[in-house]
């Protein structure tokens, strides 16, 4: 089972028993990973290359948190990232937001988008008052999930004990605790919050002030906050007492309606930017006819809204499209659609058990009677449904045809043009 990691400040955080040094346990195409062999840790998303599906983390230790230099990471192709609640994608993140991770080490490591480091990196002393564990090896991520999301699917709340406000600024006592109780003794911690964070009730949103205006809040001085149960979105903000670590409230979230309204808007951007992109999966199986005929099966990933899989019906037209392991589209010069196979959706089945992280445990077979090169056991595909719209993508979201080569899956400088002087 994974089991829980210490840290400074840092609530709850998972980490998986280490592998052994001869055979590290790493993800294989065609399969999902094993999620007791996942470790977990968390940071603060400082950089996103949101197109290649990569970006750094500040990671949380039990050193100076401000020294610790961006570690990158790089999602998997099945991996989900969830905003507020919902599906999202790295685009939707505003930097700063501290974000809960589920990872592996590199699949590949030939052919890792981000640096290789020793599979044992997490335990080592980064030194520099850095300390332990704040470069883990496990940077290809199977889910990475921000604090409400977290706590929503943990089954966990923040209670708020006291609040201290002084001028433009306060700090608040609180503990994670299951949300149904429990005989753990939660510990305590210090956050701060500030005239900029948001606070949602119902379809409020309020601030800081509106709190202490209704007495809820300390409007100077402290004020008990009874254990009042709340989500909370968290980031990093610069300490003014020196301490290694303190983690900043960026919004508050008093009640379920109001989580659940910025779960239905944040979903509500995921579904429209996957119709545009088309649903991920992988190849199953291909059974070949004459003359480009061939009957695919694939799977579609995990983590998306179910109005986006509802979409699947048996009979209706369908597209597919090789894809690159940042979920790219691989071929084509005008779009993912040129050199898209087309055809029917012979059958949509729901596979038995649970699906395991990652996967929608739903299998969609098409028949085409164009079958091209990328479309193979075992590949990453996107596949959309003929009702959903046709659009062309911006130049650096798909590969082109032709000139690809492994090198070329991340751009260099020689993306821009040449400007004469």
């Amino acid at each position: 089972m994974i089991r829980l990691l210490a840290g400074l400040c840092l609530g709850l955080s998972l980490a998986a028993p280490f592998a052994s040094a001869e055979e590290p346990y790493r993800p294989v195409a065609g399969k999902f990973p094993d999620l007791d062999k996942a470790y977990a840790y968390r940071g603060e998303l400082v950089f996103v290359d949101h197109v290649n599906r990569r970006g750094s983390l500040r990671v949380l230790g039990v050193g100076v948190f401000r020294r610790n230099d961006p570690h990158p990471f790089a999602m998997l192709p099945y991996g989900m990232v969830r905003y507020q609640g919902a599906p999202a994608d790295l685009r939707d993140i505003p930097l700063g937001t501290i974000m809960h991770v589920t990872a592996y080490l590199p699949p590949d490591p030939k052919l890792s988008s981000v640096p290789v480091l020793p599979v044992d990196n997490k335990d080592r002393d980064a030194n520099h008052y850095r300390g332990v564990g704040v470069f883990p090896a496990e940077n290809h991520v199977l889910l990475l999930e921000d604090e409400p999301s977290y706590c929503l699917r943990m089954g966990m709340t923040w209670r708020l004990k006291e609040a201290d406000q002084q001028k433009n600024q306060g700090m608040i006592v609180a503990t994670l605790e299951p949300k149904q109780g429990g005989d753990a003794k939660a510990t305590e911690q210090k956050l701060t919050f500030d005239n900029a964070t948001r606070v949602w009730r119902g379809r409020e949103r309020l601030s800081i002030a509106d709190l202490a205006a209704e007495g809820l809040w300390p409007a100077n001085g402290k004020k008990s906050l009874d254990g009042q149960s709340v989500l909370l979105g968290l980031t990093w903000k610069p300490c003014p007492d020196g301490i290694f670590l303190r983690l900043h409230i960026s919004d508050v979230w008093l009640d379920d309606t109001s989580m659940q309204r910025a779960a239905q808007n944040q979903a509500e951007t995921h579904k429209a930017f996957i119709r545009s992109r088309w649903m991920p999966a992988w190849v199953d199986g291909v059974e070949y006819g004459k003359f480009g005929h061939a009957k695919v099966t694939v799977t579609l990933f995990g983590g998306m809204d179910p109005a986006l899989y509802a979409d699947f019906q048996k009979g209706n037209p369908a597209l597919i499209n090789a894809a690159e392991n940042t979920m790219k589209h691989a071929g084509g010069h005008y779009g993912p659609a040129h050199m898209a196979s087309k055809g029917p959706i012979a059958d949509v089945t729901k596979l038995p058990g649970e699906a395991p992280m990652g996967s929608s445990g739903i299998q969609v077979t098409m028949e085409t009677d164009l079958i091209i090169e990328g479309i193979r056991p075992g590949k990453v595909v996107r596949i959309r449904p003929g009702l959903w719209p046709a659009v062309d993508l911006s130049r650096e979201e798909y590969l082109g045809d032709g000139e690809f080569r492994v090198e070329d899956r991340f751009p260099t400088p020689a993306i821009f043009p040449k400007y004469t002087p």
